[in-house]
């Protein structure tokens, strides 16, 4: 019995730090609409709407762009200071209520995990 104490006890830990995809857009509304998305190590802050905009910054400089939600990705077009970011469908994932991780190409690509403030 102890020993079944101390593996759930050690890794129950494990268990909460599980991202979990989101592939609804309501659930996905119900995350941003409440928080703004951060990166400290960049100062990226951005903040996304419920009506498809994204605004904010990095290192400076402003990001804007569109979103929206196809087929159970975040697809995204931005312009962060000038220089176009293509046009991108991205997994999206929750850790709680404390981050979100999105990665390119349906997942397939290179992820960002943004602390939610």
């Amino acid at each position: 019995m102890r020993s079944l104490a101390a593996f759930l006890l050690l890794t129950a830990p494990t268990w909460a730090e599980t991202y979990q995809p989101i592939t609804d857009r309501s659930a996905f509304v119900d995350i941003i609409g409440k928080h703004e998305l951060r990166i400290g190590l960049y100062n990226l802050r951005i903040t996304i709407s419920p009506k498809g905009q994204i605004t904010g910054s990095a290192l400076g400089w402003q990001i804007t762009g569109n979103w929206t939600w196809e087929d159970g990705y975040f697809c995204r077009k931005l312009d962060w200071s000038g220089t176009p970011i293509p046009y991108n469908c991205q997994l999206v994932e929750a850790k709680g209520t404390e981050k979100l991780r999105f990665t390119t190409d349906k997942g397939a690509g290179e992820s960002a995990a943004f602390d939610l403030r």
